[in-house]
């Protein structure tokens, strides 16, 4: 299974224009966590994301109109700073890895829908297709 990690600001706020010290040796911290989970072959991707002040917001009505917020946003703890793609056996591989986490913060795991998931709303052919194309499939199970 393919899980994607989202780690949370918390309550050490979000990176600045200079990192502290303490920043950049808890980037070396997860750079080597980083280098664990290669080893390992569990991760597929991660990116880290710019603070929330030049983040936008949108409220969609779903009829096509929308409501933009400009960021700063002012619960920066639950703000998203990064991200992981892992592939694990299960949930609680998954666990595992992130309770070793070195970085601070929360974080959120979410299963992606892989093909099976799907197979209740795809034909036979469909789910043939999707199961073939694996990790790139066009059924947005990337």
């Amino acid at each position: 299974m393919r899980v994607m990690v989202f780690a949370q600001a918390g309550d050490s706020g979000e990176l600045g224009e200079e990192p502290t010290p303490e920043q950049l040796e808890a980037f070396a911290a997860m750079d080597r966590f980083t280098e664990e989970l290669v080893a390992a072959g569990v991760f597929v991707a991660a990116a880290g994301l710019k603070n929330d002040a030049t983040a936008k917001r949108l409220v969609l009505d779903g009829r096509g109109g929308a409501v933009v917020l400009d960021g700063p946003f002012s619960e920066s703890k639950e703000v998203v700073v990064g991200f992981s793609i892992w592939k694990v056996k299960d949930m609680d591989e998954a666990l595992a890895w992130a309770k070793r986490s070195p970085m601070p913060g929360h974080m959120e795991i979410r299963p992606f829908f892989e093909a099976e998931d799907l197979a209740a709303f795809l034909t036979p052919e469909e789910l043939a297709d999707a199961q073939r194309e694996g990790d790139r499939g066009k059924l947005g199970v990337a």
